[in-house]
């Protein structure tokens, strides 16, 4: 799907934007590893620096990488539908969203061994940690609500309603959340305490919002949509930047000591690198990475990104999606 910006405003922003990248220095960020990994499918990753690991749900199973000898297990944990695997306690457990089993699944963080099962909405997918209360948000793509989870008690707690096909969240650190609403084109703005949908921010020229992140320093957000990525005002929902990035859009990070977003385009295999600093957001690089590679997981640590990909592949049926061509997977490494 293609993004239109239908406001002259926007336009002039995307020129802006576009002219400021042509005028920047490269950021020096580099695809720089490949690791091989089983076939399948693929969803979130997720750094766990307890385990100095990148966790990956891969359809039925839990891939984790060791970042230190580069050895895979593509079946650390099992689940039904795995969309993502989020360390929680320190990286002490795993928790696992199901979205074909309409649960989550907690997993003990060294053998993978299951501890625990919650029930959540229908199809849930991303899931976050809020950092103000601790809590898990979980949320329900298909249900249109979010599922609170007390990772200490491993039991549900609550459920917001917010309606929609919800994607992923971000969290300003005072209790509240940014949950992209995909259907809708909007962020739906959540106090997590009261349990209720404060605000929604429609977001022109945004097709699909996938990803997003918060800025701390500046009180932005920054949201993935098809082609494009919105630069938002946490406050108001005042959009501030629409920066052009590469088609099929899906994942993006924020690392809060470089000051640098990273949007990840699976359609056209690239990384864009935003600059945010100052109330202003700028593209100042864009990083060839591979096709399909379309979420993203940051290693605060280091600065390195880690994004999953394949190959595609002929469709199962004729007419059908594309498959995944065999011995493919790989997880990229992006360096700066």
């Amino acid at each position: 799907m293609k993004t239109l910006l239908t406001a002259c405003a926007g336009a002039a922003l995307l020129a802006t934007m576009g002219a400021a990248a042509a005028a920047a220095a490269t950021s020096g960020y580099k695809l720089v590893d490949r690791i091989a990994g089983p076939d399948g499918g693929w969803d979130y990753a997720a750094v766990d620096a307890k385990h100095n690991r990148v966790l990956v749900g891969r359809g039925n199973n839990v891939m984790s990488v060791d970042l230190a000898t580069k050895q895979v297990n593509g079946t650390f944990g099992t689940g039904v539908g795995v969309h993502a695997a989020l360390p929680i306690n320190g990286g002490d457990q795993v928790l696992v969203t199901n979205g074909r089993a309409d649960n989550v699944t907690i997993l003990d963080g060294d053998t993978g061994k299951l501890l625990a099962t919650i029930a959540t909405g229908k199809n849930p997918d991303a899931a976050a940690i809020d950092p103000a209360s601790g809590l898990v948000l979980v949320m329900n793509h298909s249900g249109g609500d979010i599922t609170l989870i007390d990772p200490k008690t491993r039991k549900a707690v609550g459920t917001i309603a917010v309606g929609g096909e919800l994607e992923a969240a971000a969290f300003d650190g005072a209790g509240k959340a940014y949950v992209n609403v995909e259907d809708k084109g909007e962020i739906a703005v959540i106090d997590i305490k009261a349990g209720k949908t404060l605000a929604r921010y429609k977001l022109a020229g945004c097709e699909g919002p996938t990803g997003i992140a918060y800025a701390p320093a500046d009180k932005l957000l920054i949201t993935t949509c098809d082609g494009v990525a919105e630069v938002v005002s946490a406050a108001t929902g005042k959009i501030v930047a629409s920066i052009k990035i590469g088609d099929g859009a899906d994942g993006v990070v924020f690392d809060t000591q470089r000051k640098l977003a990273f949007a990840s385009s699976g359609g056209d295999g690239t990384m864009s690198v935003i600059s945010i600093a100052g109330g202003k957001a700028a593209l100042v690089d864009t990083v060839k990475t591979q096709t399909r590679a379309r979420t993203i997981a940051l290693d605060a640590r280091s600065g390195r990104l880690y994004l999953p990909t394949a190959k595609a592949g002929p469709p199962a049926a004729p007419g059908g999606r594309p498959g995944t061509l065999p011995g493919s997977f790989e997880l990229l490494v992006v360096s700066p």
